[in-house]
């Protein structure tokens, strides 16, 4: 092969690698639970285009709802809940990857009930490993936690009774080696008359048959979603998750034993908490604004928890920040997108997309995907420095968060779901 040639068929592969976002680059990490490995969001070593359009996605599938839980992938196959209101169902449906295909669906009856304007009924992630799926809904009278294997047999069921909300449901499960965390928050302010206050906890359960190791008794005020995250530092392990009614807060794993917490937060606790170092960082708020997202210092043994800093232009609500290295990237319910020095909570950058946001971003190689409510999809680079590198209609609403596995982004999309990347099979 000549010397011009070579040049030729390189120039070639470089201009329909930038050209076809059907093919992108593969993800170093998968996308079990909600937001990724470890909830930060990041899809690692991996590329997404910075525009596409309708004819670019591999495979698009309707769902017959629009709703805000959102998919996971696990080894090529893709999980999530879907609501069937007008029948009062909810499923968990799994589909091939490649194709989009259907490969089995369980319905599951759910009473309707009171919702935010922005909730749906299959509010949830699921969240999964190579052997089990675990989902988790709610309707008044119950709080389910159900175990299915890859082919769509339940393993294990459980209900934790009552489920009391002015919001409606909205927390996902979290897989932690052998066991399974749900973080049970409800309401007991802000009720309206006849109504009783609800019982908060966090809950551990035996992944394999279901049973309850532990749970703790949490202070119930208003419901709060975020899921567990785990803290592994100078050999010590420890359960954080965070509440309006205790704040920031750790558990030990092995008893559910509460080993400190500080209240740090004024607010409702939507966000999932990110674990950075020896730094615990959450977010509060409310539809209304005054949002604040805390730092807190997790102690080591003997020790007392400490606020680092806090931040309140920029904030999120709902929307969980992505974090990267010793950077946070996100954007709070208003459109205002910012980059901190996680270490410091000292502001790089802070521009205002516009739009309202519910859906968190994601992280994909150098890049960001920040998606409004309204669908409007913004491409930024992943750096200490604002640039926009792209903007996409996206045709329709969304509120769920999108998933990135095996070179593939998901996106709901009103009532669908659709795939961009990949080969068409």
């Amino acid at each position: 092969m000549n010397v011009l040639r070579m040049k030729l068929l390189a120039l070639l592969f470089v201009v329909s690698a930038v050209n076809a976002p059907a093919s992108m680059s593969q993800s170093s990490v998968g996308w079990t639970r909600f937001h990724g490995q470890e909830g930060r969001g990041d899809a690692g070593d991996a590329a997404i285009p910075s525009t596409w359009d309708d004819s670019d996605y591999t495979w698009r599938r309707k769902l017959g709802s629009r709703d805000v839980g959102s998919p996971i992938v696990v080894d090529g196959k893709v999980y999530y809940l879907v609501s069937k209101p007008e029948s009062g169902m909810l499923s968990i449906e799994s589909l091939d990857l490649a194709t989009g295909r259907l490969r089995w669906s369980e319905d599951f009856a759910q009473s309707g009930y009171h919702l935010h304007s922005r909730n749906t009924f299959a509010s949830g992630t699921p969240a999964g490993d190579s052997k089990n799926v675990f989902i988790a809904f709610a309707d008044p009278q119950h709080t389910y936690l159900k175990c299915f294997d890859h082919d769509g047999n339940e393993i294990w069921s459980r209900d934790f009774g009552t489920w009391q909300s002015q919001h409606g449901f909205g927390t996902s499960p979290r897989i932690f080696g052998d066991i399974v965390l749900l973080l049970n928050s409800q309401q007991a302010e802000q009720l309206d008359r006849g109504e009783s206050p609800g019982t908060s906890r966090l809950i551990a359960v035996d992944r394999n048959t279901g049973a309850t190791i532990w749970e703790t008794p949490l202070t119930a005020t208003r419901s709060c979603y975020g899921v567990p995250a785990v803290s592994k530092m100078d050999g010590v392990t420890q359960i954080i998750d965070a509440n309006t009614g205790d704040g920031m807060f750790g558990l030990d794993p092995r008893t559910g034993k509460m080993l400190w917490s500080l209240k740090v937060f004024d607010m409702r606790v939507c966000s999932t908490p990110l674990i950075a170092g020896d730094l615990a960082i959450g977010s509060s708020g409310s539809g209304g604004g005054g949002n604040h997202l805390v730092a807190v210092r997790i102690p080591k043994p003997g020790q007392q928890p400490e606020q680092v800093y806090r931040i309140e232009r920029g904030a999120p609500y709902v929307p969980t920040p992505v974090l990267r290295g010793d950077r946070l990237y996100m954007v709070d319910d208003k459109g205002l997108a910012s980059c901190v020095n996680v270490e410091t909570g000292e502001t790089l950058w802070l521009k205002r997309l516009g739009g309202s946001y519910g859906a968190s971003p994601i992280a994909v190689g150098d890049k960001l995907l920040m998606i409004s409510l309204g669908g409007e999809a913004t491409v930024l680079r992943a750096s200490d420095q604002f640039e926009k590198l792209g903007e996409i209609d996206l045709g329709g609403p969304v509120g769920a968060t999108p998933a990135f596995a095996e070179g593939r982004l998901l996106i709901r999309v009103d009532d669908e779901l659709r795939c961009l990347g990949g080969k068409a099979i």
